[in-house]
This record gives C-alpha cells, structure tokens and sequence, in this order.
C-alpha cells in the first residue's frame, strides 16, 4: 500500500513518516525484535543476513532480536551475544546488509537474570538477579530455572557497564543505535517490580530505589539520541507483577525525560486494556 496520499484522501497515520530524533523513518511501522535462537554458540549467523534484509526498506526501523551483553546475560539456547570481537564481526555483515537497503537499524540489548539456569551460566554459577525468589518452570522456554543468586550492591556498577559496553560493541558492529530491554520479567524489569524485588539496599523497598537500576544502565556512551528502551510496566510475564504498575510506569516516563532518548516502547496488557491504556495516554502527554 502506497503510504502517501492522494489528492482528498487522508493519510494513514501509521503509513506516514515520522522524524525520530536525527533519524527519518518513512513510517511508523517498526519491525520488533523477535528471538529467533539460530545463533550457534551465542554468535550471529550469516543467514541472518538473508532473514533482516528482507524486512528492511528505505527508511524502515527494524529492532534486531534480544542480544546479551555478557556471558551472564543468557537464558535461551543459541541466542547472539555482543560482548566479544568475535560476536561484534559477525554483526557486521548484517548490519550492512540492511544498511545497504537504506533502513535503520537498532539492537536490543538484554540481560536476563533469572530466567535462566545454570546450563547456560558460565563454569555452571547460579544466575542472577535482583532477588533469591526463583521462578517456577513453564516447560516450554526452559525446562527448569534455577533459584537465582541475588547481586551485591557492589556488584551491580559492573553489569551496568555491561550494558555501556555492549552499546558501544553495537556502534562498532554499525547499528544505528540500542534498545535496552527493560520489559517482560528480565533482568531490569526484576529490579523494578516489587514482586519480584525484595531487596533492602538503595536498589530496593522505595519505587524510586526500584528503577535506580533501570536508569543507571540507560548508556550515555553513544549518546542519547541512538538509545531507546522496552517497559511492561503492566505485564506479569515471568512472574513479574508490580502492586502499582501505573505508579511505576508514569515513574519511569517522568524519568526518562531527563535522558533525553530518542524511543520509549511501552508494552501493555491485551486484556484489562481499560486501565492501561489510560495510562498509556499519560504516559505519551509526560514522555517527551
């Protein structure tokens, strides 16, 4: 479908362009970020190079699939990395790839804590997280998860600057930029939750202890007009409900201004949409 308008007919709006920070996208429809788990031995793969090429066109955003930035940050079999040379290289043929159809290309960046078990750990160690509370296997994405092991506040700096490192090791592989995964149970989402974090240092009890994390590991090493970031404040996935998700999710909004990203991607619950989207309008009026 043709995105531009004729002559008395109104535009779509999600087939208009929209300027998103220095970059022009010829439209709003933005392809996710899907894990895809065909990156043997956590690298990339080349035929990876055929499967976002196709999907890329002028001016089109895509979001490359979750991609840990540490060899702790993995959960899924054969999901890619970006903390080794190796990994870095291997990124860079994709990314040309869609560059060379003109689109605009984002990584996503994850850790993901406690959805993991210690197959997937380096020597065998227990994940981590921001809490001891283990999560119950559903079968399907891991047939078991081991009971986390709670990071010391010291710890926490270093995962940090995994994140501004993996950024970074991003720009290298020539993405356009990152979208850090704040969303869906993951590491930064269980920092977030109250249900799930019961810590009692400064990243824990108040909400604004709560999302210290979050906004630590908002790199500031590629500037912020390449960083976007995922929030589910409403969504339980992973068994990561919060008692006041619309506290948390204007919270982080108001926050985020201070940052000045370019990209706030906000999931919301399909079911009890009433509230949610309520708090979406919010969100959007707070977010600038």
């Amino acid at each position: 479908m043709d995105s531009k308008a004729g002559e008395g007919e109104q535009q779509i709006p999600l087939l208009s362009p929209y300027k998103m920070g220095s970059f022009q996208l010829s439209r709003r429809v933005v392809l996710a970020p899907l894990t895809r788990q065909r990156s043997y031995g956590n690298v990339p793969h080349p035929h990876a190079i055929l499967y976002y090429s196709q999907r890329a066109t002028k001016g089109a955003l895509l979001i490359a699939e979750a991609t840990g930035v540490s060899d702790t940050a993995q959960g899924y079999k054969d999901t890619p990395g970006i903390w080794t040379k190796e990994q870095v290289e291997a990124w860079k043929p994709i990314v040309n790839a869609v560059h060379a159809k003109r689109g605009i290309f984002f990584l996503q960046i994850w850790h993901v804590g406690r959805v993991s078990n210690t197959d997937f750990q380096p020597n065998g160690q227990d994940p981590i997280s921001s809490t001891d509370k283990p999560l119950n296997s559903n079968g399907i994405d891991v047939a078991q998860y081991t009971r986390p092991r709670p990071v010391t506040t010291d710890e926490i700096p270093q995962i940090v600057n995994d994140f501004r490192l993996a950024a970074r090791n991003a720009i290298e592989a020539r993405f356009d930029g990152v979208e850090i995964h704040g969303a869906h149970g993951y590491l930064i989402d269980q920092f977030m939750k109250d249900q799930v974090n019961n810590r009692t240092d400064k990243y824990g009890v108040s909400l604004e202890n709560r999302c210290r994390f979050a906004l630590e590991a908002v790199v500031n090493e590629i500037g912020a007009d390449r960083v976007g970031i995922r929030l589910s404040p409403f969504v339980t996935y992973h068994e990561s409900g919060d008692s006041n998700p619309n506290a948390l999710g204007l919270h982080m909004a108001e926050s985020l201004n201070k940052y000045g990203i370019i990209l706030l991607i906000a999931i919301w619950l399909r079911l009890g949409w009433t509230q949610s989207g309520k708090t979406l309008n919010v969100l959007k009026a707070l977010y600038q």
